[in-house]
């Protein structure tokens, strides 16, 4: 196969038509390039150059070699540009995944800046549960994915990068009506006696729950099982129990229903980015990793609300 770099030098003796015009410009000397030439032509087994006093002729086996020489010229500085542009995140194509509790709170305000900055960039994002974002990690069909986990089931592969953005602390959800509403801060233990709405399906804030419960010495009564948080929501604010929720998922509250901010000890979530450990993140994947971290650390100053809310 040819030597596209001696193919490249010898385009510049054909534009130039001289060796040692082409050794003064790139900073070669002629016997160098007089012997890349040679080489080249030993490859293509045929003369490229005819010699003489003057500079040198192009035969026509050269004169096509030539053009070919061109056109990889301008394909190199195509990719060159193209490469560019997906450094300088002027094109190219983002794709992360997310669960629905922080593609609701956390996400928007990185995915706005992101937009806002580079706009020729393609952002797709995915949300899913957790099972759903690993298969889309390990088959590459997103770049990196928000996740979560808990002090007792802990995210451990060797396989992956985790970089922590900030931790999620739970709120309780009361109704207006409740005896306790109103108040700043409140333990589970306050509601030993309570019946609770918990998540269905066996969701790991369900888990969140009956363990706290436990570390404070009652077994929590559950009245209704929801399939979301506005569910949840509404079932407390129809009186029918009290609720754990994580605070990332309280972004709209509906009336009738009372935060009060959990007071220790609680189960808390972090909030996590994930990739594969074999996959380098492209520049739009590292850019937006760190708007995510400037996100989490401007949303961890409002996590944990000094007073109950107030509809």
């Amino acid at each position: 196969m040819l030597d596209v770099r001696r193919i490249l030098l010898f385009t510049e003796v054909a534009r130039r038509g001289s060796v040692t015009a082409t050794a003064r410009a790139l900073n070669y000397t002629p016997s160098a390039v007089s012997q890349q030439v040679s080489r080249l032509e030993a490859e293509a087994g045929q003369p490229l150059l005819e010699r003489h006093a003057r500079g040198v002729t192009l035969t026509d086996a050269g004169r096509a070699l030539a053009e070919r020489g061109q056109r990889i010229e301008r394909e190199l500085q195509a990719a060159e540009n193209e490469l560019a542009d997906y450094a300088g995140l002027r094109a190219g194509t983002l794709r992360i995944g997310t669960f629905p509790t922080v593609g609701a709170s956390l996400l928007p305000q990185a995915v706005i800046a992101f937009r806002d900055a580079h706009p020729d960039v393609r952002l797709t994002v995915r949300s899913a549960r957790i099972a759903g974002l690993w298969t889309m990690l390990e088959n590459r069909e997103i770049e990196m994915s928000l996740m979560w986990d808990y002090d007792w089931s802990r995210i451990d592969r060797e396989d992956i990068v985790i970089t922590p953005l900030l931790d999620d602390p739970p709120a309780l959800l009361v109704s207006d009506h409740h005896p306790l509403a109103g108040r700043e801060a409140a333990s589970l233990a306050d509601f030993a006696h309570d019946p609770w709405i918990t998540r269905a399906d066996h969701h790991p804030v369900a888990e969140a729950l009956v363990r706290g419960c436990r570390a404070v010495g009652f077994e929590p009564h559950i009245a209704y099982e929801a399939h979301d948080y506005q569910e949840a929501q509404a079932m407390v604010a129809a009186g029918i129990g009290v609720a754990l929720a994580p605070t990332l998922a309280l972004e709209g509250i509906r009336p009738g229903v009372n935060v009060l901010p959990l007071q220790p000890p609680a189960p808390v979530r972090r909030i996590l980015l994930v990739r594969m450990a074999d996959h380098s993140l492209t520049p739009a994947a590292l850019t937006f990793a760190g708007l995510l971290r400037d996100a989490a650390a401007a949303r961890t100053l409002t996590l944990t609300p000094n007073h109950a809310h107030r509809p």
